[in-house]
């Protein structure tokens, strides 16, 4: 019964762990205050970028509190009990997987056999109480204790049942290597699986429970002559009839052991696994087993084997101790980080790699073959030593006469007045004294000779974007228009069959314009707003030279706004 309430209470323990962890919020920052005196050195190296690692931080104290099952693994078979089996311990880490740990544990633990024994003529705890045949190694009966009957079988010897009831008292020193801390790909983890092994000493004090009251048990007509055939009934029936008091020292090591408070003292070796359950960055819930190897025969009180009538052997394994336990851990210090078991190294690395705060990177060298300020990645053409380039790296020409700017001695020449000479110096033609100058040149109020045939812009279907070939063909249109500021361009959209098309062809229009306006700087009044023209691709706009005296709007209302495209 014992065993399944505290199978329960583990349960119940391990499902509130995991509710109360859903809730917690894991970091993993520290700064300075948390930096021991004597490792600030190191810290100021990695601030500064003079050193690569950032120093070990102070981190936090465990104190654990532990109760649970004690079990001694012995001659005769353990049984569980509800006896105040406690521990704790504290523990310090020396690194992020190795720390250390002093564990004290107080546990008790009984036994008791179903099994009738009469071979227990060495053991002076049940002989001196009880008809004890003293078997030898040779198989001859030597002697007899006291009230003992002659061996003529008239009637059997007196058995017994073992029992015994140990309070055990463990001091151990143990190094904890944790297992699952140092994640990859994960911040931390919201449980510790831990391994650990230490040295230490173990204080006992056996007794067996051989009298009711002043008086031996008489087994052989309460138990072995009855009908109890079985463990569980004949369990029953022996705790039916005993007491508690175990009042007779069972056998022990006498003199051949040191001592410790009266009681047998024996070095002891411990192993053990453990799983924590954070619950918060104070706290955190663990289950352990831990398992401890005495090199002792006498824990349980009992050392001779049950062997035939007329023999006698002692037992050759040593008897061990298991404790399985549940406990509350809490992490103390102020100015410190989480004990390092429960962060991640590997979490500040990846921070730094990810948002680099300290991380020196080489200056970038960017070639530049020709001087002219745009790296050679991006150079389109390998400019002279002194001329002005654009943004691709091209040599300026401000008037598009061929000759770029750096040598260029007549900076702005008119279209009119070229081609240009190799200074870029152009030929004007005479003036002439009215409009008709027959042989005289091209006359200067003739914008379709001065601007020369204009380029179309062309969209794709259903769309209002200017792609960067289309920037460039307007770039050329600014740019004859900047050279002739008495001349005014239409701008003609197509299609008008339908309401959609007329607001499209409204939109490439508008488009057009707004662009030479707004980017390249030309004034609206020296356009002509012209859209729904028939006999033209619905996708295209034309720019064409205004005509002597042609004027028109150079804003129109969108004949459907609802359909515009932006």
């Amino acid at each position: 019964m014992a065993s399944k309430k505290y199978l329960m209470f583990m349960m119940a323990a391990f499902f509130l762990s995991l509710n109360m962890f859903s809730q917690v919020k894991i970091g993993t920052t520290y700064d300075s205050t948390q930096i021991p005196s004597k490792r600030m050195p190191q810290h100021n190296e990695f601030l500064q970028g003079t050193g690569n690692f950032p120093a070990k931080p102070r981190n936090q104290w465990e104190i654990g509190l532990k109760y649970g099952l004690f079990q001694i693994s012995g001659d005769v078979p353990a049984v569980f009990l509800t006896a105040p089996n406690f521990g704790i311990h504290v523990r310090k880490a020396f690194g992020y997987v190795f720390s250390m740990r002093l564990e004290y544990i107080n546990a008790v633990g009984k036994g008791l056999s179903w099994i009738e024994s009469q071979n227990y003529g060495f053991n002076p705890a049940w002989k001196t109480n009880y008809n004890a045949p003293i078997r030898s190694y040779g198989g001859g009966i030597d002697d007899y204790t006291i009230g003992s009957l002659d061996p003529t079988g008239t009637r059997p010897f007196d058995g017994v049942y073992y029992n015994y009831r140990s309070k055990v008292q463990d001091l151990s020193l143990q190094g904890v290597v944790t297992l699952n801390n140092i994640r990859f790909h994960k911040s931390k983890t919201g449980f510790n699986i831990y391994g650990f092994a230490g040295i230490g000493g173990t204080v006992y004090e056996t007794k067996v429970n051989a009298l009711d009251g002043n008086t031996p048990y008489d087994f052989y007509n309460n138990i072995t002559g009855g009908v109890y055939k079985n463990r569980k009934d004949t369990r029953k029936a022996l705790k039916d009839m005993m007491d508690d008091s175990y009042e007779t020292a069972a056998e022990n090591q006498g003199e051949r052991r040191p001592k410790l408070f009266g009681n047998t003292f024996k070095p002891t070796g411990t192993v053990g696994l453990g799983l924590a359950f954070k619950l918060s960055n104070r706290l955190n819930l663990a289950l352990e087993n831990r398992w401890t190897i005495t090199k002792d025969d006498l824990l349980d009180g009992q050392r001779w084997q049950e062997t035939p009538v007329g023999d006698a052997a002692q037992t050759g394994d040593f008897d061990s101790y298991n404790f399985s336990s549940v406990g509350l851990n809490i992490n103390l210090g102020a100015k410190s980080v989480e004990p390092l078991w429960w962060l991640n190294p590997l979490d500040y690395a990846y921070s730094e790699i990810r948002n680099p705060r300290l991380m020196r990177l080489p200056k970038p060298v960017l070639p530049d073959s020709d001087g002219d300020g745009v790296t050679d990645q991006f150079d389109q053409e390998q400019t002279p030593q002194g001329c002005p380039v654009d943004s691709h790296g091209v040599s300026k020409d401000t008037d598009g006469d061929g000759v770029p700017d750096c040598k260029d001695k007549e900076l702005i020449t008119p279209t009119y007045c070229q081609p240009v000479d190799a200074d870029g110096i152009g030929k004007c033609p005479v003036a002439c004294p009215d409009s008709t100058c027959p042989g005289w040149g091209v006359p200067r109020n003739d914008c379709a000779n001065l601007l020369g045939a204009l380029p179309s812009v062309s969209f794709k279907t259903g769309s209002n974007s200017l792609n960067d070939d289309n920037k460039a063909v307007l770039a050329t249109v600014a740019s004859r228009l900047r050279n002739n500021p008495g001349c005014k361009v239409v701008v003609v959209g197509y299609c008008a069959s339908n309401k959609k098309e007329q607001q499209l062809s409204w939109d490439h229009v508008n488009k057009v314009i707004s662009y030479l306006v707004e980017k390249e700087g030309i004034s609206a009044d020296r356009f002509i707003f012209n859209y729904g023209q028939e006999g033209g691709d619905c996708n295209t706009v034309d720019l064409r030279a205004a005509a002597d005296g042609e004027d028109g709007p150079n804003t129109v209302t969108p004949p459907h706004p609802n359909l515009r495209k932006n």
